[in-house]
């Protein structure tokens, strides 16, 4: 009978030191999985943009994703880190635009969801509308072809060119008809916009790049694009990872009250939101 009790006291010693080993490493296992976090880079360039992505960084850190903001100097290098892999996602450019990247990259860059529109509108320092803009005026606008396209729309939506029917992607300016004030056109990099303010007629830009210079599209702008066009600006992924739950909750938290009523207290009229 001691024997057996001796047995039998061995025999729940060994079993409660298996039991706690056991809690023990599922414990263990439990704080790695709390502690594992994934970092995302998005690129991205201006404000508000910029401050989008501030807003929800502390709401992705309670679901374990450390959102890396890389602000990059110009609107190509964006598209190039995303498609090498170097950032996961970026934010500063609308749909057109990406597309004509993908076309002339063979590249797959695919929109996640649209964030808001950016008031294209066209801007004058010396003239207060388009009826004093004078023969042969110079309007500068961006020289990638999207926002060629963009631009030109703009200008026929308000019957200051006219255009032929469209036949390919975008419009370009062999695609002008009809220009009554013969207005020149002088095509540069989007980052230089604001800067051609000084020296052109009229520039066509977007809020971004219109509000260091202290103009709004409400008070400022000749003519105005409103939000009825396929412009936002959106959240670019790859075809790769465009489904992974890090992008998808990057995707929701971009689309989240916090960031409609950011939008709508401080870019009331620059910023519309898109979803």
């Amino acid at each position: 009978m001691k024997k057996l009790l001796l047995l039998l006291t061995i025999f729940l010693f060994i079993l409660a030191g298996c039991s706690q080993e056991k809690e023990t490493t599922g414990n263990e296992k439990a704080q790695d999985n709390a502690q594992e976090v994934i970092t995302l880079k998005v690129a991205s360039l201006i404000p508000p943009m910029t401050e989008i992505l501030d807003i929800v960084k502390p709401k992705l850190a309670e679901q374990s994703i450390n959102l890396e903001m890389v602000v990059l100097g110009d609107n190509v290098q964006p598209n190039t880190a995303l498609a090498a892999g170097e950032v996961d996602a970026n934010f500063f450019q609308h749909v057109p635009y990406m597309e004509q990247f993908n076309r002339s990259n063979d590249a797959n860059l695919v929109p996640i969801v649209p964030i808001y529109f950016a008031n294209y509108g066209t801007y004058s320092k010396e003239y207060n509308s388009m009826d004093e803009l004078p023969e042969e005026s110079v309007i500068a606008i961006a020289n990638d072809i999207s926002n060629i396209d963009r631009s030109l729309t703009l200008l026929a939506q308000h019957g200051e060119i006219t255009l032929k029917e469209k036949t390919d992607n975008y419009y370009t300016i062999a695609d002008i008809v009809e220009n009554p004030k013969n207005y020149k056109f002088a095509e540069v990099d989007l980052l230089m916009l604001a800067r051609m303010y000084d020296d052109a007629d009229a520039v066509i830009m977007t809020p971004a790049y219109a509000a260091p210079l202290g103009l709004t599209p409400k008070s400022d702008a000749l003519l105005t694009e409103g939000s009825e066009n396929d412009f936002a600006i959106t959240l670019i992924a790859r075809k790769d990872n465009a489904e992974s739950e890090a992008i998808q909750k990057l995707a929701e938290a971009m689309t989240s009250p916090e960031v409609r009523e950011f939008l709508e207290k401080n870019y009331e009229e620059t910023a519309i939101p898109a979803f």
